[in-house]
């Protein structure tokens, strides 16, 4: 694994230490629409990933047939559906509970719940630098920079998510600030499992960049989306999301 490799990997992470670390620096919980802004940001970036990151060249690499991607997508979804329903978690939109324990108890759901989102991202970040590895000419290393980078910015809110809400409910701000990272750890460690599972397959390239699509996709319209527009009527999150698609479009485009 290459140097380039390593510190593609571990960008993402960078991002939610840093996100994290705001519990630091910040005495008062995220506001309402701040985290509405965040998580359609978040959303945006998510969905425009997981199409010219992904998609794309899961349909460049089989020479136009939409059966791999179709494919591929289908069980990014299902599998997040199962681990949906396997592993305990508290949804993003979930009501707050009432009382001190009742919200550590939610906080701590949400750990998990964040922890499950970042799995599909650390494959999908895993696969593309897998393809870079191989020599995919379809895979360039501008593109997988940006994969990385937007995943990174949009990891930066769902660390701070984590951890001020947890320090506001009790937790020490170090060990809210570490929960938060390893809400994220999971991404590195994802990645260099999902480089090494396509080392193995490199003819299934297309099957895994476009399961990485579906699980990513299935996070924004699980979570995401009714997060940003749960509680009172705002545009925020539907602007932010807008604002998080054209970034990393445009990430995309001018690196890959």
């Amino acid at each position: 694994m290459t140097s380039e490799t390593i510190l593609g990997i571990m960008i993402p992470f960078a991002g939610t230490a840093l996100g994290s670390a705001c519990v630091f620096f910040m005495k008062k919980e995220l506001g309402r629409g701040v985290q509405r802004a965040l998580t359609g940001f978040a959303g945006g970036v998510m969905v425009a990933a997981s199409i010219w990151s992904l998609i794309v060249p899961a349909l460049e690499q089989s020479s136009g047939s939409p059966l791999p991607a179709c494919v591929g997508f289908w069980l990014g979804i299902l599998f997040l559906l199962l681990l949906d329903n396997v592993i305990p978690h508290l949804h993003m939109n979930a009501d707050n509970a009432e009382g001190p324990r009742a919200a550590l108890k939610r906080s701590t759901m949400m750990v998990l719940a964040v922890t499950l989102h970042n799995i599909p991202e650390g494959m999908a970040v895993g696969v593309v630098f897998a393809g870079l590895l191989s020599h995919d000419t379809m895979i360039t290393a501008g593109g997988a920079l940006a994969l990385a980078l937007g995943i990174a910015i949009q990891n930066f809110p769902e660390g701070a998510i984590i951890s001020m809400p947890l320090c506001s409910e009790g937790t020490g701000r170090g060990k809210a600030f570490l929960y938060g990272v390893l809400s994220g750890a999971v991404e590195p460690i994802g990645a260099v499992l999902t480089i090494v599972a396509a080392g193995l397959v490199i003819p299934a390239m297309p099957y895994l960049l476009s399961f990485a699509a579906g699980a990513m996709m299935y996070v924004v319209v699980e979570e995401l989306i009714p997060e940003m527009s749960a509680g009172e009527h705002s545009n925020i999150g539907v602007v932010m999301f807008a604002v998080g698609f054209t970034l990393m479009m445009a990430l995309d485009v001018a690196l890959g």
